[in-house]
């Protein structure tokens, strides 16, 4: 049963936390004003072999578990959310679903790279009327001799204006609801793929987020990933999977953040002249803040040395998913009330937090959708 960081673990830690401090931080408030991804920033990480921490030695990858990987996930989140999101979506979304149920010409091709951070990769998934019920898309993917042909739209594509390569899902066989899903590699270049809308959103603002269009998109057969048609419902239910474990790191990260910035403010200021420090309302709030950070970091590590050991299910990912996505709300709405207009200012962090925050409830499944699938693998 996972406890606590190992002290490898504890040095890797230290060493993702200089490395973001350095390379990130300087970056945060001019990329979330200009409402732009600091594209520098993956070969970067690339050298710093922090992109697709699981992708196995043989491409060129650390090799890392699921435990460090939201190591990396709750430090990055720390510093800025918007800049994490790409490169989550890059190293899990992206290309996870390439490693699992690629080819190894398709390993080759796309993963290699991707951990150098020389090609940036984003996941389609949502459609304008389907989220996170995926067996709900209707984009389709038609054979035609050697190639398939892909038509549809999909919507809030993280790194979509910027990415090189993009797996997408797609209905092969559009009768059997769900199970006849497949994903495919698209890349920039393809035939019948574009970008139509870059998308301006309340919070996240350094992340890349796009409308991408498929018209009579051709790529080749290679391209698919699975050795048949059919089936790659159960290839995003694994990625997915995965991902909600990862989403609680994001959540503690935000969460830490709030916490450490209210914490600072509230040792340094006084209130009708008296040291904030000294309000029992509000050593009440931080206590309260902190007990949640602790179950939050607690629930997500023990839910990654489950995956590690092979042992998660879907419902543990969407009880971590879930509880972590509530509480990190709970944390910013506390850090605002302590601050009160203070927090509203643009130049204070807290508003960021607040907003970045907000984002938790939604990808990787709504906390609606956690609540059925909790209740699913509960019996019910």
């Amino acid at each position: 049963m996972f406890y606590e960081l190992s002290d490898e673990q504890k040095a890797f830690q230290k060493r993702v936390r200089e490395i973001y401090e350095r390379e990130v931080s300087p970056l945060v408030e001019e990329y979330e004003r200009k409402e732009t991804f600091p594209v520098q920033l993956f070969p970067i990480l690339g050298k710093e072999h922090l992109l697709c921490l699981r992708c196995p030695k043989k491409y060129g990858g650390p090799g890392l578990d699921k435990i460090s990987e939201c190591i990396t996930v709750e430090e990055m989140n720390r510093i800025c959310v918007g800049i994490a999101a790409g490169v989550m979506v890059h190293g899990g979304l992206a290309t996870d679903p390439i490693l699992h149920y690629g080819s190894e010409e398709l390993k080759l091709k796309y993963l290699s790279p991707a951990v150098r951070g020389e090609k940036i990769g984003a996941f389609a998934l949502t459609e304008p009327d389907a989220g996170s019920d995926a067996s709900g898309i209707r984009t389709t993917a038609q054979k035609q001799g050697e190639q398939y042909r892909i038509n549809g739209s999909k919507t809030f594509i993280t790194n979509g204006t910027i990415c090189d390569f993009v797996t997408v899902a797609a209905y092969t066989d559009p009768s059997k609801r769900g199970i006849g899903i497949n994903l495919f590699v698209v890349e920039r270049g393809d035939p019948g793929f574009s970008v139509t809308k870059k998308l301006r959103k309340l919070g996240n603002h350094s992340s890349d987020t796009a409308e991408l269009a498929f018209d009579d998109c051709e790529i080749p057969k290679e391209r698919m990933l699975g050795e048949k048609e059919g089936g790659g419902l159960s290839q995003l239910e694994g990625t997915l999977k995965s991902g909600r474990i990862t989403y609680g790191a994001r959540s503690t990260g935000v969460g830490q953040a709030a916490f450490d910035a209210i914490f600072n403010y509230v040792k340094k200021h006084q209130r009708n002249g008296q040291p904030l420090s000294r309000s029992q309302a509000i050593r009440f709030i931080l206590a309260e803040m902190a007990m949640s950070l602790e179950a939050m970091r607690y629930m997500t590590y023990r839910g990654a040395w489950l995956f590690d050991q092979g042992l998660a299910t879907m419902k543990d990912a969407s009880v971590i998913k879930l509880f972590c996505a509530e509480s990190v709300q709970s944390i910013v709405q506390k850090a605002m009330t302590i601050q009160k207009q203070a927090g509203l200012m643009a130049d204070n962090p807290v508003q960021r937090f607040l907003r970045d925050g907000r984002l938790a409830k939604i990808p990787e499944g709504t906390s609606e959708i956690q609540h059925l699938v909790i209740a699913a693998g509960l019996g019910l």
